[in-house]
């Protein structure tokens, strides 16, 4: 810091007035990755939003601090305000922190105080121009002639003198970043060369909610208070250009909406709260000023009165009093905003803490055993942004902390938190314009967009229909009637059905399919998986695993190298050392170990393997498989080449082939489609999760021409008879089609390669390697959106009932911020498709750290 510039010392009555000016000419430097945010929730913390500029948002903050702080009740108690105010223009003729600090202290000196309050005004952050004209000697004494943003200390401070004068009370003002022209903050940082990411505005600003209220305060109920004012209007550019209302939301503070009592103002403030509510904002009131106009009786019937209206005076043209009798004309109406903001507060929280034990009281969670379950181990997530949870926890009067979704909730998220804004827009409008139709013999464009987008892309090539259903599991069971019927009218099997529909008319049949399989969990879906801990008699005691389930050949990387492990059906002493192992992960998928001698042992085993199921028994009258990844069977990697051959080989006998593409496509592998990475089609398959970015469920079976053929006839008998109530519903196939137009479009998909058939490696090939060699770890796994590890682990450590890693995981969540589930002794990260790859590795390496510290523990114990 340079030497004190300026100093003032100024007495009136019973309070005095410091201006201290210190300036450190650095410029400031910029990062491009986000802080975690983790913010108290001891003390109510509000946004002041309004509709648009020029509203009064400054006034109303200053009538909340002199509300909170100059109360009569609990006159007694400490009480510290913080205001902020994170972008500031017009600096320093225009300071809004300047105004909160000045008009807070004058009507402070104007009343009888039982306790003395301590006001302070800060700027922290200037640009160039700003700081020479805030500084004596103007733009000399900044030196140099560039642009950037300077550390800027400008403070003051004034004390006014109450009854009690140990222990003041406190008024904490300001101003973030600030720039000297008056206009929206991106054309400022253009025209100044002053640039502020995203990243530096939250980062700054979460850094000031931690400890700007909690600094040397002893903790008491209520005894904080602090309000955050944005700059213009709701949808106001920040110093990057993005709208303020999506710079701000991975806060979600419940805010405060300034209307417009104007001519005019009813729609403007109409529009401003939608848009609040459109990104997932609580707004608690609407203030609007009184222009004789009665704005406020059709915004509450508007809000129907859920949402409080409060009218201010209307604010005088003669400003010779500064303002001090309308404030105090208007001190009942800020008593009673002070009021309903506390109460909201103490009601949001005690939600929080009690949903907990309401969960536990009320839910029957899938997946979950509820005889370990304690209420401590209950999530409580209030919101999500991108790919971060909001988690509440309540120690410490309670703390929103963020926790990265490595679990993509359960495999289907895809959005970034641009996408997540879009697609809630875009379904919102579809929600107002089609509510829900009926889809049978309907079209309406959502539908018909997201069909045509289907055949276009993952379809391409081979699709010729979409199907629409509800959900993954769902489409696996139309897509096993669709096999069947194209299997029966291939192989004759349909010449009597019409006369004679009974079920002992018809020929069994079953499917082909893979050990460690999942295909859903309705009963039709659970027949064409191998038995499982998901099939079991505990499970499904109708299950009897109607097909032949093949243990397929799986590769993994461990100790640097990937490795191809067979199953023991398939050793054979032809193989040589060389054709199981991999140089890299790309050669596993190279075709051209299509002429390999390891692929005709693969025909060889599955001729051999369809031999022994006589067609006198049942049929085979499907291939279903998971292309590339089995997912719930533990993350494993099947050898493409397998697959490919074993496609080949039910092509050559005609029968159906079905890829359950419901956790593979949609770039969770990183391609659109795995099709692209084994080389070959199949005549159906199924799309759900990542489809609509996983925001709202909906799936489509997509089938070939020559499918869809076999159901054409006279009599809707021969019809595909299957259908939901909310099939093709509107709201989602305009999220599909939002979605799929996102994920491929390198505009709003910056990791798409050159080409844009693929990502680009989101995991951080070092670090996916490093792991691949801890001696913690058996195998891993890293493609596209997905990276998988399976921890050694032997006996009742192992397996899907495994509940080896919980301490782990426990430490992984509460301490680092990343929220994984995992698969027994299985860990995995998701990613979504947009995800920055700086971000996975992030996530990597905490994985990695805690990993050598979980297997110094093992060690010990033994």
């Amino acid at each position: 810091m340079l030497p004190l510039l300026t100093s003032l010392l100024r007495h009136r009555h019973r309070h005095r007035h410091v201006i201290l000016l210190r300036r450190l000419s650095k410029p400031f430097s910029s990062s491009s990755i986000a802080e975690p945010l983790d913010l108290p929730l001891s003390y109510p913390t509000y946004f002041i939003w309004s509709s648009n500029t020029s509203l009064g948002k400054t006034l109303v903050s200053s009538g909340i601090a002199a509300s909170f702080l100059l109360s009569s009740s609990q006159s007694l108690i400490r009480k510290r305000f913080l205001y902020l105010k994170p972008v500031q223009t017009g600096f320093p003729s225009d300071s809004d922190s300047r105004f909160v600090f000045s008009k807070l202290s004058a009507i402070s000196a104007r009343q009888s105080l039982s306790r003395s309050i301590l006001a302070s005004d800060r700027v922290l952050k200037a640009s160039r121009p700003s700081v020479a004209a805030a500084l004596p000697g103007g733009v000399a004494t900044v030196g140099g002639d560039g642009g950037g943003m300077f550390d800027l200390e400008s403070f003051r401070e004034c004390r006014i003198a109450g009854e009690e004068d140990r222990e003041h009370s406190e008024l904490i003002c300001e101003t973030m970043f600030a720039w000297r022209d008056a206009v929206s903050p991106h054309l400022a940082v253009e025209r100044e060369n002053g640039m502020v990411e995203d990243s530096n505005v939250l980062g700054l600003l979460r850094r000031r909610l931690e400890s700007g209220l909690t600094c040397g305060f002893p903790e008491e109920k209520m005894n904080a208070f602090c309000v955050v004012e944005t700059a213009g209007g709701i949808a106001s550019p920040g110093p990057s250009g993005t709208l303020q209302c999506d710079l701000y939301r991975p806060f979600r503070l419940p805010a405060i909406l300034v209307g417009d009592g104007r001519l005019g103002g009813i729609s403007g403030t109409i529009s401003a709260y939608e848009s609040l509510k459109l990104r997932g904002y609580d707004v608690v009131a609407v203030v609007i000023e009184d222009h004789g106009l009665e704005n406020e009786v059709p915004l509450g019937s508007y809000l129907r009165q859920s949402v409080p209206v409060l009218v201010l005076p209307s604010i005088p043209q003669d400003l010779s009093n500064d303002l001090m009798e309308w404030f105090e004309g208007a001190r009942g109406v800020f008593d009673s905003l002070v009021k309903t903001m506390l109460s909201a507060q103490s009601e949001r929280i005690k939600r929080l803490q009690e949903m907990p034990k309401k969960a536990m009281d009320v839910f029957w969670w899938p997946f979950t055993q509820h005889g370990l379950m304690l209420e401590e181990d209950v999530t409580v997530i209030d919101s999500r942004c991108g790919e971060n949870f909001a988690v509440f926890k309540a120690q410490n009067n309670g703390v929103m902390t963020q926790q990265f979704d490595a679990c993509a909730s359960w495999w289907t998220q895809g959005p970034d938190s641009t996408l997540q804004t879009e697609l809630a827009r875009d379904m919102g409008y579809a929600a107002a314009r089609f509510g829900h139709v009926m889809f049978p013999e309907n079209v309406y464009e959502p539908a018909l967009e997201c069909a045509e987008l289907l055949l276009e892309g993952v379809g391409k090539g081979w699709a010729s229909r979409t199907y629409y259903s509800d959900n993954g599991s769902t489409a696996i069971e139309i897509a096993i009637k669709m096999a069947f019927r194209k299997f029966l009218y291939d192989h004759g099997g349909l010449s009597n059905s019409v006369n004679d529909n009974s079920a002992e008319s018809c020929t069994q049949l079953m499917v082909l399919a893979l050990a460690g399989s999942y295909h859903g969990d309705t009963l039709g879906a659970m027949e064409a998986q191998a038995p499982s801990s998901y099939t079991g008699f505990l499970q499904q005691p109708w299950y009897t695993g109607r097909g032949l389930f093949l243990s397929p050949p799986t590769v993994f990387l461990s100790n640097n190298t990937w490795n191809l492990s067979l199953p023991e059906g398939i050793q054979s002493n032809k193989l040589k050392y060389a054709t199981i192992t991999f140089g890299s992960r790309n050669e596993v998928f190279d075709t051209s170990r299509d002429k390999s001698n390891l692929a005709e042992i693969y025909s060889s085993y599955i001729a051999i393997e369809l031999a022994r199921y006589p067609e006198s028994k049942r049929s085979i009258g499907a291939l279903i498989m998971e292309p590339v990844i089995q997912g719930a069977g533990g993350m494993h990697l099947v050898d493409p080449l397998f697959q490919r051959v074993l496609v080949n080989v039910c092509r050559s006998k005609n029968i159906p082939i079905i890829f359950d593409e419901v956790f593979t496509g949609f770039w969770r592998l990183g391609t659109e489609t795995a099709t692209k990475l084994l080389s070959c089609v199949p005549d159906i398959a199924c799309y759900a999760k990542l489809m609509t970015g996983g925001i709202i469920p909906l799936a489509a079976t997509l089938a070939t021409k020559s499918v869809f053929e076999s159901f054409i006839g006279d009599s809707k008998l021969t019809a595909l008879l299957h259908g939901h109530s909310y099939s093709a519903h509107a709201i989602g196939c305009t999220a599909a089609t939002k979605a799929i137009k996102w994920f491929k479009d390198p505009q709003t998909n910056k990791n798409l390669n050159s080409e844009g058939s693929s990502l680009k490696e989101m995991w951080d090939e070092e670090l996916v390697y490093k792991l691949s060699s801890h001696p913690a770890v058996q195998r891993v796994v890293a493609l596209g959106t997905i990276f998988a590890l399976e921890l050694r682990a032997e006996g009742s450590n192992a397996g899907y009932a495994s509940l080896y890693a919980r301490s782990l995981l426990k430490k992984l969540r509460e301490e680092d911020g990343l929220y994984m589930r995992p698969l027994g002794n299985v860990l995995y990260l998701m990613c979504g498709p947009c995800t920055s790859p700086q971000i996975c590795a992030q996530v990597l390496l905490k994985l990695y750290r805690r990993l050598d510290e979980f297997s110094k523990n093992q060690s010990t114990k033994f």
